[in-house]
């Protein structure tokens, strides 16, 4: 049986997302983010293109191969150093995509949407945006708020919320974060972080859907 051209290359990201040397739990980082990625655009956009689909596993294609470290201090390096890791992860999943035969076209609007050109007038690359945001709020948020200040949580939780859609927003509202239910293959976050989290996940979840409320440039938390 000829296997699904999009399953195609997302087995081609897993494989190379497997060689993550670091761990979330039981499993390398990477693989585990793009595949709650791919859980997320289900749950969020059941209904996404293909292109949407591959861009949504593949984002963030093996972001360790390139340290924030190997660039200078800084908001200049910073900003160079996102730039240059959305070209990288546009290139690396174009290239698999390539070697498994898929079009120019297919391929070009893929890494346009990793690159994430027009946010805001692109609907797909605004439903890429939602994702990741909802993909951190369900999966990073307790660990991420244990370890800073609640204002400066909500501060950042206001900026995301303004990168998101409105419908996003709404998602965000009330999507589950799962830190308390580890499902299959999944890390529990302890009762310290998770005590954290509870502290500010209501306020913050006011924020994320009325993002006006805070002042400051649009950030995101990938």
């Amino acid at each position: 049986m000829t296997q699904d051209p999009v399953a195609a290359v997302l087995d081609a990201i897993d494989a190379a997302n497997a060689a993550d040397p670091a761990r979330d739990g039981a499993h390398p980082a990477a693989l585990l983010y793009g595949r709650r990625m791919s859980e997320t655009l289900a749950a969020f956009a059941p209904d996404a293109s293909a292109h949407l689909r591959i861009a949504a596993r593949g984002h963030h294609i093996e972001r360790w191969t390139s340290a924030r470290a190997a660039y200078p201090e800084g908001r200049a390096g910073y900003l160079r150093w996102r730039e240059d890791l959305k070209r990288f992860h546009a290139d690396r999943v174009a290239g698999i995509m390539a070697g498994l035969g898929w079009p120019q076209a297919d391929r070009d609007r893929v890494a346009a949407l990793i690159r994430k050109e027009g946010i805001k007038r692109d609907a797909e690359a605004q439903t890429l945006e939602d994702v990741i945001c909802l993909a951190f709020i369900a999966h990073e948020f307790a660990a991420f708020a244990a370890k800073h200040p609640p204002e400066k949580v909500l501060d950042i939780v206001a900026k995301t919320g303004r990168k998101m859609s409105p419908q996003g927003r709404d998602a965000a509202r009330a999507w589950p974060a799962r830190r308390d239910r580890g499902g299959a293959g999944e890390p529990r976050h302890n009762d310290g972080i998770s005590h954290t989290a509870n502290s500010v996940s209501s306020r913050a979840a006011s924020t994320v859907s009325n993002p006006l409320r805070q002042s400051g440039a649009a950030a995101s938390p990938r």
